[in-house]
């Protein structure tokens, strides 16, 4: 039989081994590391902190062809490709106006000038009319002979008017004599006339003339003379209005 004090220490010994126990319950640490709580006390209730942006995230940054950084320089090229031919179909748009202006305008000065005035650049038929009559009148006053001067005067009246008129019967009256006193014949033929200026009313010619003088007992002398000519156009015919010599 045995005594009462020794069931005494039996039962504190085993007390104290399961309070020992319960002190290192793994539940408590693990309690106490809960990753729960940590989340929690990151943020707010329920809700997860936001991520920070990644810093080796380049999608936004531009890059071009050769790398990330470098600026894409194709499409500048592009738009200037693009721009030139609008650029060029508005200088040539310029220069044809421009160039269509001056020969406008050079068009009117031709109009407008005098050389167009001159018929006997553009009218045949009136350029061979005035030859013809003053070549004929000038083939009659400067031709005469002995006993026909009275004839060369009448004649001259006919197709002389104006200054030649005045000038040629103040020099036909020493003619007459000449050719009395010295049996003077004198044959005249015009030998080519051109118009230098012709217009509705009047004429200048250069007339070349071949003359020749043949006295009594003395052989023919030939001589050539060179004319200006003025003429008019009255009442349907042509009047040597004015002579000259060059």
């Amino acid at each position: 039989m045995r005594p009462r004090g020794g069931t005494t220490t039996v039962n504190s010994t085993a007390t104290e081994a399961t309070e020992a126990t319960d002190a290192s319950d793994p539940t408590e640490a693990t309690d106490a590391s809960d990753p729960t709580e940590a989340t929690d006390a990151s943020g707010p209730a329920g809700k997860a902190a936001p991520d920070a942006p990644d810093a080796s995230d380049t999608s936004d940054t531009p890059h071009g062809p050769d790398g990330p950084g470098e600026p894409d320089v194709s499409d500048g090229v592009d738009a200037s490709r693009r721009r030139w031919p609008r650029v060029l179909g508005a200088l040539l748009a310029v220069a044809l106006i421009a160039t269509g202006g001056a020969l406008y305008v050079e068009g009117r000065q031709l109009r407008d000038t005098p050389a167009t005035a001159n018929l006997a650049l553009t009218d045949a038929e009136a350029t061979t009319r005035v030859t013809g009559d003053v070549s004929s009148a000038l083939g009659k006053i400067f031709s005469y002979g002995p006993g026909a001067t009275a004839a060369t005067r009448a004649a001259a009246k006919e197709v002389l008017a104006g200054k030649a008129l005045q000038q040629y019967a103040a020099l036909f009256g020493q003619v007459e004599r000449q050719s009395a006193d010295q049996k003077l014949t004198l044959t005249t033929e015009v030998v080519r006339a051109g118009v230098t200026r012709l217009t509705g009313s009047s004429a200048h010619l250069l007339v070349f003339l071949d003359q020749v003088y043949e006295r009594r007992g003395r052989a023919p002398t030939t001589a050539s003379a060179q004319l200006t000519v003025t003429a008019e156009l009255r009442e349907g015919r042509w009047w040597i209005v004015e002579i000259g010599s060059t």
